[in-house]
C-alpha cells in the first residue's frame, strides 16, 4: 500500500480553519493563525477524510503526495 504524505503551505495559509473542522486529528492552526500538519502521513481508512479538507481549503494550502514522490 502506498502512503500519502501530507504537505502544509503555510505561505498560502489564510487561516480559515475548515482543515482543522474537518480533520483535527491532522490539521491544527498555529500561533500564528496557519496551517500545521500534524502528522506527516494519512493513516489506512484516512483517505477519504484528509481529501476532504483538502479540497475546502479555499487557499489550497494542503497538498497530498504518494510518500515515494
Amino acid at each position: 500500500m502506498t502512503m500519502t504524505r501530507i504537505e502544509a503551505l503555510q505561505e498560502r495559509c489564510i487561516g480559515a480553519g475548515n482543515c482543522v473542522d474537518v480533520a483535527e486529528k491532522y490539521f491544527d492552526l498555529g500561533d500564528d493563525g496557519l496551517v500545521v500538519a500534524l502528522r506527516e502521513t494519512v493513516e489506512d481508512g484516512d483517505e477519504s477524510l484528509v481529501r476532504r479538507a483538502v479540497g475546502i481549503c479555499p487557499a489550497t494550502a494542503i497538498l497530498l503526495h504518494d510518500a515515494g514522490s
